[in-house]
């Protein structure tokens, strides 16, 4: 049993929602976008976005040098 539902709305309607998760979505690299349902409800969307930046090849980071 799959615990996946797909939602089924016909073309002509588009709820509120919907379209604020989309707007979230559009543009996101890399992170996360979290529906909270309550109540058989949306009533919460949020975006965690993540900045990744590229680690450097372990032969080209320079050695520490002490503080004097």
């Amino acid at each position: 049993m799959s615990d996946t539902h797909t939602l089924e709305l016909p073309e002509t309607i588009s709820p509120e929602w919907l379209e604020i998760v989309r707007r979230k979505v559009e543009g996101l690299r890399y992170g996360i976008v979290q529906i909270v349902v309550h109540d058989n409800h949306v009533t919460q969307i949020e975006r965690t976005e993540k900045t990744r930046l590229d680690s450097p090849r372990p032969d080209t980071v320079l050695p520490r040098r002490g503080h004097a």
